[in-house]
């Protein structure tokens, strides 16, 4: 039965939600990236654009804080048996994806506010800039803003990649740990009796 906290074999629905929401959230930003030029992105026809860019980077920026405070109450579970290497690596992979999704936000606002540029958010107006002006530290700030984003998406394709090796190949419990769970309680609870025993 899904408890809203991680249990020994399976992550909660609170550390399920921050991770599939900022999934979506990662994707509707890039989708909706303005990208290019400075000019571009600033200009009148890409406004709507930018401004939900900005507003997902937000958002995933807090989901992002949110899920750091909650991992360090709420228990993880289990690592299901595998290489050390393979354990290592996960853990690199894992870091590198805290460390993107930290890194691409604040280079965004950073970069913004030195070009001298607001951060607008729809309903919420403009914020900023907050930093004085130093436009070609700005544009080489955004740049590598740009490049963080693209990392990330290949980032993430290879832990999507990963946990279905492990559910394919590896038969282990590493995606569906994961997953929702919809079974019936009758059936999740024999089957973690059997993991169990």
């Amino acid at each position: 039965m899904p408890t809203v906290v991680s249990t020994r074999l399976r992550y909660g629905l609170v550390a399920q939600a921050f991770h599939w929401s900022t999934v979506v959230l990662v994707a509707a930003a890039y989708l909706v990236s303005p990208g290019s030029s400075e000019q571009r992105v600033y200009s009148l026809a890409s406004d709507l654009t930018r401004q939900m860019h900005e507003t997902v980077g937000i958002l995933i920026f807090a989901i992002v804080l949110a899920r750091i405070l909650w991992r360090m109450i709420d228990a993880v579970p289990e690592a299901a048996p595998m290489e050390p290497w393979m354990k290592y690596s996960a853990k690199l992979g894992h870091l590198a994806l805290y460390a993107l999704l930290i890194a691409l936000p604040l280079t965004a606002i950073v970069g913004a506010w030195l070009e001298g540029h607001p951060l607008t958010l729809p309903g919420a107006g403009n914020f900023g800039p907050m930093l004085p002006q130093a436009h070609v530290v700005g544009q080489a700030v955004s740049y590598i803003h740009t490049i963080l984003g693209n990392v990330i998406i290949w980032a993430a394709g290879l832990h999507a990649v990963a946990a279905l090796f492990h559910h394919s190949v590896l038969r282990d419990n590493v995606l569906t740990s994961m997953l929702p769970d919809w079974r019936p309680p009758a059936a999740s609870s024999d089957k973690a009796s059997r993991e169990s025993a």
